[in-house]
This record gives C-alpha cells, structure tokens and sequence, in this order.
C-alpha cells in the first residue's frame, strides 16, 4: 500500500501565499516515489486556488487536494458550513472529520462525525477519520475504550465493502498535537495495533488494507522512524507542513532512491 503523506494548514495562508507553497511543494515533489500519496489539506478560502497552482504545475495527479470539514448535507440554510458538493467543485478529492480540534473546541460528538464519514463517504469523497485521547484519558488507562468508541461511533454508516483507498484513520493524540511532544514508537505502535485489531474486525475483508496515520509534532527529524513503525501508513503533519521544504523532506522521509 502507499504511504499518504497529508498536509493539515489548518487556519493559516491567504490566497497567494497558498497558491506559492502549491506551487513550491509541487516542484518539490515532481519526483514523487511511486509508493507514496501526497494530499493536501488547505483552508476553504484557499482550495481553488491552490488545485489551479497544482493544475498549472501539472501536479494535480502527484499533490491532491482535502478539505479540512465538512457538513452533512448537500445544500441548505446552514451557515458557515460546507457540503462535500461543494468541496469536489474546488477539486477536492478528500476530506478530513473528527479532527481533534473539531472535537474539542466545536463540541462535535462521536456521533455526528461519524455521520459526515458516511455522508462525504457516499457523495465522493475520500475520508480521513481524525481519532485520539487526551492526556487524562491515556493515564487513566482509557485508550483502548476511547480509541474504540470513536472508530465505532466514527464508522457507524460506513459500508462494509467501503473501498480501502476511500477511507483512512489518522490516530493523534491530542497531548502531542501542537505540543512538540511527540508520543514515543511504544504509544505509537500500542494504539496502531488497537486500531489495527478494529479494523480487522470492522472490515473483514480489507481492514489489513486500510491506512493508518499518525499525527502529532511530525517533523523532518522524526518522520523516518515514525513510518518506519508497524501499522504506521503515513502521517498527517500540521505544523511542519507550512513550509513547502520541511514538508516535502516528510514526504520522502525514509525513502531510498
């Protein structure tokens, strides 16, 4: 399977600032290794500008693009929100739900993430389903719990013969997301395999299939080993991912040419 290198911008870059860091990942990148996928995770305002710079670059086929939310709808009176429609129109191939400030700073319950998962899900869209505990949770001895109710809650409406490029889970930890404090090869292989074994169970047929990601303080520095790791299929990089160089040395990381 391919590792899926994705880049979270979050809340930053206006319009020619975005479509300069496309442009620059793309000429960075245009010797991409057949065995990774890069993706993109810009702001809305930024997404069509960004998919014309990779048009313009002919790297649409080697950087796809992601929206960072998405409502569970296809139009009406919500304002503020986004429907996958609306996504795919600025050349969006995925999408992000349940990321863990989304959970944390706008309340959204295991239970209507796991209703955008299924909605973007069925209206084209490629899912990455953000799941992770808190500090308090992880010592008090609740990540098996924590990570198993939001991949079952996540998952719920989610077909079981759900192609495995079309869906992945991006387990970060919320104590090391933004925190340079980056869980050690033990936390991540111990909850990899947690959500491995769900996998497995939730889809039989391709839950070996399904990647994997780890999230949390992803740098140039540790990235080797972070994917080095069992069960490790990529990673979803925030901070570092800003700059068009210290994102593509992530997205070769480990790479023998």
């Amino acid at each position: 399977m391919k590792l899926l290198m994705a880049a979270n911008w979050k809340m930053f870059k206006k319009l020619d600032e975005a479509a300069r860091s496309a442009r620059d990942l793309a000429a960075l990148v245009k010797n991409l290794p057949p065995d990774r996928e890069v993706v993109l995770f810009t702001p809305f305002t930024t997404l069509r500008a960004c998919f014309e710079a990779l048009s313009s670059a002919g790297a649409q086929s080697l950087v796809q693009l992601g929206g960072q939310n998405c409502y569970p709808a296809r139009e009406g009176a919500f304002t503020g929100e986004i429907s996958p429609d609306m996504l795919l129109d600025c050349g969006c191939a995925h999408v992000l739900v349940g990321h863990s400030e989304r959970r944390a700073l706008f309340a959204e319950s295991d239970d209507f993430i796991g209703k955008k998962c299924a909605f973007a899900l069925s209206s084209g869209l490629k899912v990455m389903l953000c799941i992770g505990e808190t500090l308090g949770e992880r010592d008090g001895a609740m990540l098996r719990p924590v990570l198993e109710r939001q991949l079952a809650e996540g998952l719920a409406g989610v077909p079981d013969a759900v192609p495995a490029e079309n869906l992945a889970i991006a387990y970060e930890p919320v104590w090391a997301i933004g925190t340079g404090r980056v869980a050690t090869p033990p936390d991540i292989l111990g909850a990899h395999a947690l959500i491995r074994s769900f996998l497995k169970r939730r889809f039989p047929t391709q839950g070996d299939e399904l990647r994997i990601l780890y999230g949390g303080s992803v740098k140039p520095e540790n990235a080797p080993e972070i994917i080095s790791l069992d069960n490790v299929n990529g990673v979803l990089v925030g901070g570092a991912s800003l700059q068009a160089d210290s994102f593509s040395r992530i997205v070769f990381a480990g790479h023998r040419s």
